[in-house]
């Protein structure tokens, strides 16, 4: 059996060796890379990589978008034994810097100009850095830089040593083995400075391969790869999955026509965090509400037998045939044209995690005929830890075991993860190491949930934030931040919330509203605003989010553990969060801790009672200039509902 990345693509470019392997759009055209040219191309960059002195155990970093160059560049460095780090094509230079000199890199491969002139930035800080080539030559022609290079220039230099050697890349090939250290992933790094995950060929094909066994993939499936190299999630689906299978990995053009060109690739198998799913709905409502009437009324219409049938067909039960007929007439007038319109007319399989969906959302997908389901995994486990069996998709949990993987819950309630698929350690760190992996090779996963009837896993929030209400009405009563902060963000017009609450009497919240489905709302009521400050600062876009924080207190009454956790009062920011700003991770959780401090007049404001707050923040900007932005806030109560108690 093949058990190494250099190995499948070998395998791949003998077997088939004229068919697809990735594409690329470039200037609006997709231009397609088959296996065998592909490996040329590995082969190639090994010899290169192997010139200029990259050896075994070695580290080389990669920074950019999904592009076929730096996908062999990653297979070039595994084949002569060295480790691929990716990361974030969008951190700012500074944020490199810790990764770069904890793992000692000396090679780094760059997209474009913007990549190396962070990369350049910082070299005075990264000693150890001398090798830099970049893919996109475009505006660096006049760079003059010690160890700059562009990768054409490295693939020359192999293509003539490989000629010369024609025996050398495959005898590099034959020394690896699948216990060997395949790729290091940085932890976005939310209490401290990141940890670079240590993964083996062995542990992110083992988990490769139980997803796409659980999913019956094949080669035929299309991918599209948009989503960051650096984050775990897309490094499977479309690296490690994609060379355990041999389906075809297209790169969208860039970030901007990442929709356009879904359309256009019509993917089988794919993957999106809970906000990608939110933004696409929320930009096919705001279409409907602009749509005329007629058009609308039949889209409500359709949708609330989809709503009724589409679920319980998706799950295999019976329905009867006038519904039958009704679903099929709406797939005809709306759900066949919508699913179109999202570029999910082929979709097989599609995937969310990350976060908590919501319940609506969950819904509207699969009723529309979209095969939407959950998995739980992280960067320590390679991904799959749970999935949702096709006929078993609920939107409050997140699946059953993968095939391998064995889970238990201990005594605080702390998820435990044994799989053929966890971490080889922290790099350099081993007191981390031991906090995580027990003796017994079980992985604390730092996740509060359990197991219901059904076997399949629910997650409540990380172990370490479920706290408890000190004081007031709800004295002693269990607070879960995550699970309050992801059911107010299942509504359209919030985007992101932060909250409050452990030792404290009650429970306060920082609101991000959706500057386009608000924006959209406020048009449509003539409602005028002069950017977002001014705009989530409207007394009725406060009646609309505190709709919606009643709503989620209504329906945490009702839950008898989290019935104290209902949100007493809140504010919405004068700002967007942003990673740029330190406020979010480069995955885009929240920062919790360094909101509470950064933002500590707001907290302090909504827990003495005040209504109203000045707040003046420092903000960064894409071109790396400072600025600030200050606004008078808003304060206001929400109403608290009465815990329903349970029928006797």
């Amino acid at each position: 059996m093949h058990t190494t990345f250099p190995q499948l693509l070998l395998l791949h470019a003998s077997q088939r060796p004229h068919a697809p392997a990735m594409r690329e759009k470039e200037y609006g055209i997709w231009q397609s890379l088959s296996w065998s040219a592909l490996a040329v191309m590995v082969e190639e960059l090994a010899a290169g990589l192997h010139q200029a002195g990259l050896t075994r155990g070695d580290h080389l970093v990669v920074v950019g978008a999904n592009r076929p160059r730096l996908y062999a560049t990653m297979l070039a460095a595994q084949s002569l034994g060295a480790v691929p780090i990716p990361l974030y094509q969008d951190a700012a230079g500074p944020e490199c810097v810790f990764p770069i000199n904890n793992a000692e890199v000396t090679f780094a491969f760059a997209e474009d100009q913007e990549q190396v002139d962070k990369l350049l930035e910082i070299r005075e800080q990264c000693p150890n850095l001398a090798h830099i080539y970049f893919d996109d030559p475009r505006g660096l022609r006049k760079y003059d830089e010690p160890g700059l290079e562009s990768v054409d220039e490295l693939q020359a230099t192999g293509k003539a040593f490989a000629a010369i050697h024609s025996d050398f890349y495959k005898a590099e090939v034959d020394k690896i083995t699948h216990t060997d250290v395949a790729a290091m992933f940085f932890t976005s790094g939310t209490t401290g400075n990141p940890k670079g995950v240590v993964h083996t060929h062995d542990s992110l094909l083992n988990s490769a391969r139980a997803g796409a066994e659980f999913d019956k993939l094949t080669s035929e499936e299309e991918v599209l790869a948009y989503l960051p190299p650096a984050w775990i999630g897309q490094n499977i689906f479309s690296y490690a999955q994609w060379l355990a299978c041999g389906y075809v990995v297209n790169c969208p053009e860039s970030s901007a026509t990442a929709t356009i060109d879904l359309k256009e690739v019509g993917p089988t198998y794919y993957f999106a965090p809970p906000r990608v799913f939110e933004g696409l709905l929320t930009s096919v409502m705001i279409r409907m509400e602009d749509a005329g009437t007629v058009k609308r009324n039949m889209f409500q219409a359709c949708m609330r037998v989809a709503q009724k049938v589409g679920p319980a067909l998706m799950d295999g039960k019976e329905v009867g045939l006038w519904d039958r007929l009704l679903y099929a007439m709406g797939n005809v007038l709306v759900y066949g044209p919508l699913r179109n319109t999202l570029g999910f007319s082929r979709v097989r399989i599609a995937y969310t995690a990350g976060e908590a969906i919501g319940p609506d959302l969950f819904t509207f997908y699969r009723s529309i005929g979209i095969n939407l389901k959950q998995l739980y995994g992280s960067t320590e486990t390679a991904v799959f830890v749970c999935q949702q069996p096709d006929h078993e998709a609920r939107a409050d949990t997140v699946g059953v075991p993968c095939i391998g993987v064995e889970i238990k819950v201990a005594d605080n309630g702390e998820i435990l993860v044994k799989s053929p698929g966890l971490l080889k350690e922290y790099y350099k760190n081993p007191a981390a190491t031991a906090e995580v992996l027990t003796a017994e090779g079980w992985y604390h996963t730092s996740d509060a949930g359990f197991i219901d009837a059904h076997g399949h896993l629910k997650i409540i929030d990380r172990v370490k934030d479920v706290g408890r209400i000190k004081g007031g009405d709800f004295d002693g009563a269990m607070f879960a931040p995550k699970y309050v902060e992801n059911k107010l963000k299942f509504f359209q017009h919030i985007k992101e919330v932060v909250a409050y609450g452990d030792g404290r009497e009650k429970v306060c919240v920082l609101i991000n509203i959706d500057f386009d489905a608000v924006g959209n709302w406020a048009e449509r009521r003539n409602l005028p605003y002069a950017g977002y400050t001014d705009l989530a600062q409207k007394p009725e876009v406060y009646q609309l989010v505190k709709e919606c924080v009643e709503k989620v207190n209504a329906d945490l009454s009702a839950d008898t553990l989290l019935a104290g956790s209902q949100v007493s009062r809140f504010l919405v920011l004068h700002k967007e969060l942003d990673a740029d700003d330190g406020e979010l991770t480069r995955t885009n959780k929240v920062r919790r801790g360094f909101i509470a401090e950064k933002y500590q007049p707001l907290v302090d404001a909504l827990y003495v009672g005040k209504t109203s707050q000045f707040i003046e923040t420092v903000v960064k900007f894409e071109d790396g200039r400072t600025g600030s932005v200050s606004a008078t806030l808003r304060i206001d109560d929400a109403r608290i509902f009465a815990p329903v108690k349970a029928a006797a």
